[in-house]
C-alpha cells in the first residue's frame, strides 16, 4: 500500500536553502529514509532495474510561498534531493549521527533530539551529476508539485549500519517497521534530464502519484523512439571524419615531398656557401 507519510523524518532548519540552480529559492523542511528489510531493497528509484537498499530524501518549498505546507499544493511548489544508499566497506560517520538514535524511538509521533551536525554529509560527495524531472510526493497525497534531483552517485554505509536501519524501528502490534517506499510504476512519457552526458536519453511519464520510477528503463525506451536519428548522424559524422581524414593525409604528403626537394636542394648547395658569424659590431645599427 502506499505510505501516508514516512518513517523516520528529520526536521531541518529552515536556514538550510539550495544555493543555485533554481530561478526561486527553496528552504529545507526536513528530510526521511525510505528502506526495505534485510532480505530486500528499500529504494524509491532503480537504475536499470537495480534497487539500492535505502534512499534518502531532502525535501525543500519554494520561498515564494508562506510554508510548506501552503507550498505543496502549488506548481513547483516543492523540491526534493534525494541520493540512493547501499553498502560500502566502513561506517559512514554522518549517518551515524542519526541510526544511534533510532532505538530511542518507541512509538508512533516519538520524537527525540538529535545534535547537530554537517547535513552535507548525507548526500553524495559530487553533486555536480544527477538525474532530474518533474513528479509528485511519493507519500500521500501525492501532489504533482515536486521537482525530483537524484543524485547519481551513491552513499556508503557499512553492512551493520544498513542492518541498523532496517530491524531497529518496530510498529504498534511490534512487528519489524520495514519496506516503506513507493514500488516501481508504470512510465508515461514524462522528460526525465541528466546533468551529464549519457548513452540514452530519459524520456517517460508518471501519472499522479507513480512517481517512484526507474531511470534506467526510461533511458532503454526513449532512445528507441529517437535510434533512427541518432544512425543517420552517425552516418554523416562518419563520412565528415573519412574525407577529413583523407585530406589530412594528401596535405601531409605533400609537405613531406617537397621538404624531402628542399634537403637534397641545401645538400647540393652547403658545400659551395662560406657561413660567418655576425659579430656585435656588424648587428649595431
Amino acid at each position: 500500500p502506499l505510505p501516508s507519510a514516512p518513517a523516520v523524518v528529520l526536521e531541518l532548519p529552515e536556514l538550510l536553502a539550495i544555493a543555485g540552480g533554481y530561478a526561486q529559492q527553496y528552504k529545507a523542511v526536513q528530510l526521511h529514509l525510505h528502506w526495505g528489510s534485510p532480505s530486500g531493497p528499500g529504494s524509491e528509484h532503480t537504475v536499470n532495474n537495480h534497487c539500492f537498499p535505502a534512499e534518502i530524501h531532502m525535501v525543500h518549498y519554494n520561498t515564494k510561498y508562506n510554508n510548506f505546507k501552503e507550498a505543496m499544493v502549488h506548481p513547483n511548489g516543492l523540491v526534493v534531493l534525494g541520493a540512493f544508499l547501499e553498502v560500502g566497506p566502513r561506517e559512514n560517520l554522518y549517518y551515524r549521527q542519526i541510526l544511534e538514535h533510532l532505538y530511542r524511538i518507541e512509538g508512533e509521533d516519538e520524537e527525540v533530539f538529535v545534535p547537530g551536525f554537517n547535513i552535507a554529509g548525507l548526500l553524495p560527495s559530487n553533486l555536480n551529476l544527477y538525474l532530474c524531472y518533474n513528479g509528485s510526493l511519493t507519500t500521500r497525497p501525492c501532489y504533482q508539485t515536486l521537482k525530483w534531483t537524484v543524485f547519481n552517485q551513491t552513499v556508503q554505509l557499512s553492512q551493520d549500519q544498513i542492518s541498523q536501519l532496517v530491524t531497529t524501528l518496530r510498529g504498534d502490534d511490534d512487528s519489524p517497521l520495514q519496506d516503506n517506499f513507493r514500488g516501481i510504476q508504470k512510465l508515461h512519457g514524462r522528460h526525465v534530464l541528466a546533468s551529464f552526458q549519457t548513452t540514452l536519453w530519459l524520456v517517460k511519464q508518471l501519472p499522479p502519484g507513480k512517481e517512484s520510477m526507474d531511470v534506467g528503463h526510461a533511458l532503454l525506451v526513449s532512445a528507441g523512439k529517437h535510434s533512427s536519428s541518432f544512425q543517420a548522424g552517425d552516418v554523416l559524422a562518419v563520412l565528415f571524419g573519412v574525407l577529413f581524414a583523407v585530406t589530412a593525409l594528401a596535405f601531409l604528403l605533400y609537405i613531406h615531398k617537397h621538404r624531402s626537394q628542399n634537403t637534397r636542394l641545401d645538400n647540393l648547395t652547403k658545400s659551395k656557401v662560406i657561413y660567418t658569424a655576425a659579430t656585435t659590431n656588424e648587428n649595431t645599427v
